[in-house]
């Protein structure tokens, strides 16, 4: 999705002039977008499984709700839109809905009619796109990711570590940390073996800029299954 419009005073002004000749008060327009779907074009970038995804842990709602009073407008009239903010590291075994959550919290902020770029991708998925190949830029990508507004990092640690791995993770971090701008991060590592996964420098990131939201239970894929 494109950048929010920025607009400085000049342009604004030469905007005001224009709807005034045109029999129109700029200060009676609408302050948001009044289109009523404005959260299903977001809902229709989420996969199939997890459309219906809705927040079910009391922390990742604080979080959103978090984002969502930090938002600010680019400019008087705008929609409120996602710059800066505390990330969410959700960890946990296989199937207990650390997925399913984060998808809840892309909605939930959606639903708050906030102005939202954001992508989702797993480290897998990333880590292969970055991987060099004829007619791509990886570093291209990789500033992409690193400079969305929000970032949905799915399976962190699940790829083989690499010294390569290891650097990439470490730049897509850094990044958003100097940054700071909110992710949100699923990981099947327990928080204990964090360090030793991903190396100190990630590690001591991640600490600092991520709340943390440990999920237990039983694996609902298999459950279902049964």
């Amino acid at each position: 999705m494109s950048e929010p419009l920025r607009i400085g005073d000049g342009p604004l002004r030469a905007v005001q002039r224009i709807l005034r000749a045109r029999g129109l008060d700029p200060r009676a327009l609408p302050e948001s977008d009044p289109e009523p779907d404005f959260a299903r074009r977001h809902e229709a970038r989420i996969p199939p499984r997890y459309r219906g995804a809705a927040v079910g842990h009391p922390a990742v709602r604080a979080w959103a709700d978090q984002v969502v009073a930090a938002a600010e407008r680019p400019n008087p009239g705008a929609r409120a839109a996602v710059t800066t903010g505390q990330s969410l590291l959700l960890a946990g075994p296989t199937g207990v809905g650390k997925t399913h959550e984060a998808y809840g919290a892309v909605r939930a902020l959606a639903d708050a009619g906030l102005a939202l770029r954001w992508e989702a991708t797993t480290a897998a998925d990333l880590y292969a796109e970055l991987r060099p190949q004829p007619g791509s830029d990886p570093e291209r990508v990789l500033a992409r990711v690193s400079r969305v507004p929000l970032l949905l990092l799915d399976d962190l640690g699940a790829a083989r570590s690499s010294e390569w791995v290891e650097e990439i993770t470490y730049r897509l971090i850094n990044r958003r940390y100097n940054l700071l701008l909110p992710t949100l991060i699923t990981t099947n590592l327990p928080i204990r073996d964090l360090r030793t996964t991903l190396g100190d420098r990630i590690a001591s990131r991640l600490a600092e800029m991520t709340d943390r939201v440990v999920l237990d239970g039983a694996d609902r894929r298999r459950r279902s299954a049964d």
